[in-house]
């Protein structure tokens, strides 16, 4: 019953078509993605502990999460986009510190120690940074302030989070605010979805209307089975009930890569995408279903029975 698509690939004629039959039309919104961004805003690139500028981490390149220029161009697009579209819902991706999780092997730096992000944690905490640089500033902190500094980095996710709401509750104050997000447990990796992405459950549960976890199995050297093992802990860890906010609504891997998804395996996602509380489930993508046909059936039969 509705559609999800990148906000730069709606069109008017899409929303017609969508309204004429009755689907719902949420808006994928590359949050903190900076691919492009930061080749012509230098001064946007996260920052190592070493004092250079972060390398793309696999296909990922993010961004500094406080950097003001950044901030305000994404926001600047949110509000464009909800007053040119009537969304149901816009749904933030690449939401996270600097990092890439959709490996078997993820790969996690310590960002992001620009003068932007020293300042604002000092401000923030009062605490004083020693040091002359760079290097010996993030030494400091990730010795003396460990705690301080990941509790700070949580915060900032969490007030991406809730700028983007009070822009939606402004401009369309019935739409959702959803989050594709890091599926980790809150252990694996040495705790990193917390850790070193700064995704912390219990302060943005109060802020997001729909949590979609990315569990996406074959990305991630994972079993079918998993996706249904995640889903039921997430449910648990987020408290989620039937009929109340925040939902979960799952999307699950039908993308032949990086190598082929079965039509049983994509069965056995859809299905556990489903479990526990979880009230919706969708798929990346949607034209690795609509080009073949089984995987189209395999769809249509798990929908049809929801």
């Amino acid at each position: 019953n509705a559609v999800f698509v990148h906000s730069g690939a709606i069109k008017p004629e899409m929303m017609q078509r969508a309204r004429e039959e009755g689907l719902k039309i949420y808006a994928e919104f590359a949050t903190l993605n900076g691919k492009g961004y930061v080749d012509e805003h230098p001064e946007a690139h996260a920052i190592d502990e070493t004092g250079q500028r972060v390398q793309a981490a696999s296909w990922f390149m993010g961004v500094c999460p406080t950097e003001p220029g950044f901030r305000q161009y994404r926001f600047d697009l949110l509000r464009n986009l909800l007053t040119q579209y009537d969304l149901d819902g816009v749904w933030m991706d690449y939401v996270h510190w600097h990092a890439q999780f959709e490996e078997p092997e993820p790969i996690l730096p310590e960002t992001c120690f620009c003068d932007h992000c020293l300042s604002r944690f000092s401000e923030a905490t009062n605490i004083e940074i020693p040091g002359e640089g760079t290097p010996e500033k993030a030494a400091w902190i990730l010795v003396n302030q460990d705690k301080a500094w990941r509790d700070w980095r949580c915060r900032v996710i969490l007030e991406w989070a809730v700028e983007m709401k009070a822009i939606l509750r402004e401009i369309r104050p019935q739409a959702l605010l959803g989050l594709y997000h890091c599926p980790w447990d809150d252990e694996e990796f040495d705790g990193a979805r917390r850790r070193i992405l700064g995704l912390d459950y219990d302060l943005l549960r109060g802020v997001i209307d729909v949590f979609s976890p990315m569990v996406y199995h074959g990305r991630m050297g994972r079993e079918p089975e998993w996706v249904e093992e995640n889903i039921t802990w997430l449910c648990q860890r987020l408290g989620i009930r039937n009929g109340e906010y925040p939902k979960v609504w799952t999307i699950v891997q039908a993308y032949d890569n990086p190598a082929p998804i079965s039509p049983q395996a994509f069965e056995t996602v859809l299905r556990g995408g489903l479990a526990a509380q979880a009230s919706g489930v969708m798929m990346f993508t949607t034209y690795a279903v609509a080009g073949d046909s089984v995987k189209t059936e395999v769809m249509r039969r798990v929908y049809s029975g929801m």
